[in-house]
C-alpha cells in the first residue's frame, strides 16, 4: 500500500480570502515504511507574504519571489502523489488549499476522503489529551528539535514517524530489510536509502514495580544457571 505524508505551508488561513501556498512537503511510505523519496517545493504565492506567515514560516518575499506558481507545478506534484492515500495532519485545513490552487490552476481537485487525518487519529486515540504535532512528539519520542520554523518537508518527515507510531509502531517485514529509494532523493545521493534512526528518548517501561519484583522473584527460584543472569 503506498501512502504520502505531506504538508503544506500558506500566507494565511483562508484561500477565500486570498490566501495561497507558499510550500508543499510530501513523504513517500510504502507499506507503512518510508521509501526515501520526497517532493518539497517553494510556491510563488503571488501576493505578499503577511507579517504573522513569515514568523511562522520564514519565508519571505524576496525568497520567494523567483519560485515558481503554482499552476507550474501542479502537474509535478500530482504525479508525484498519484493515487496514493494522503496523510495530513489537520487534514480539511490542507485539502481546503490544495483543492483551491487546483482549481485556480484548472485542474480537478482531490476527494476529501483520500486523506487520512492524524489530528483525528490522535484525539480519537487519546481524548482530551493535546493532539499537535508538537504535543505527539514529546508522548512518542520523536525528535522535532530541528522545528524551529514551520517547514513543510520536515514536518510531514515528522508526521510519518508519528503516524507510523499511532498505528501502532513500525512494522518491518520478514526480511527486515530497507526499502530502497526507486528514484534520486531530493538532497541525496542516487541510490539513497532509507536508514532507521534510533529513539533520540527511550519510550518508559510499561513495567510496574509489583511485576517488576514478581519477575526478580520467579528469576531467583531459577538458580544461577537462568538466563536472565547472564551478562555479554
Amino acid at each position: 500500500m503506498r501512502e504520502i505524508v505531506l504538508d503544506t505551508e500558506t500566507t494565511g488561513f483562508e484561500p477565500s480570502e486570498g490566501h495561497r501556498i507558499v510550500e508543499i512537503g510530501a513523504v513517500e511510505l510504502l507499506n507503512h515504511l518510508p521509501t526515501g523519496r520526497t517532493y518539497h517545493q517553494y510556491i510563488n504565492p503571488e501576493r505578499p507574504m503577511p507579517k504573522e506567515a513569515f514568523e511562522v514560516h520564514g519565508l519571505g518575499d524576496d525568497f520567494l519571489r523567483d519560485k515558481p506558481v503554482f499552476k507550474s507545478i501542479a502537474r509535478d506534484f500530482l504525479a508525484f502523489i498519484g493515487e496514493a492515500r494522503l496523510v495530513i495532519h489537520n487534514a480539511a485545513f490542507d485539502m481546503r488549499f490544495l483543492n483551491a490552487e487546483l482549481g485556480w490552476a484548472g485542474l480537478p481537485g482531490l476527494p476529501n476522503d483520500r486523506a487520512l487525518d492524524t489530528l483525528m487519529i490522535a484525539r480519537t486515540k487519546f481524548p482530551g489529551s493535546p493532539a499537535s504535532l508538537d504535543a505527539l512528539c514529546r508522548r512518542f519520542g520523536v525528535d522535532n528539535s530541528a522545528r524551529e520554523k514551520h517547514g513543510a518537508l520536515l514536518d510531514s518527515e515528522i508526521l510519518a514517524e508519528v503516524y507510523l507510531e499511532l498505528i501502532g509502531g513500525r512494522q518491518p517485514d520478514f526480511g527486515l530489510a530497507t526499502v530502497a529509494a526507486s528514484t534520486p532523493v531530493a538532497g541525496k545521493a542516487e541510490g539513497a536509502t532509507w536508514r532507521p534512526r534510533p529513539r533520540s528518548v527511550a519510550l518508559p517501561s510499561r513495567l510496574t514495580e509489583a511485576e517488576a519484583e514478581a519477575h526478580a522473584a520467579f528469576v531467583a527460584k531459577m538458580g544461577e544457571g537462568a538466563i536472565w543472569h547472564k551478562r555479554d
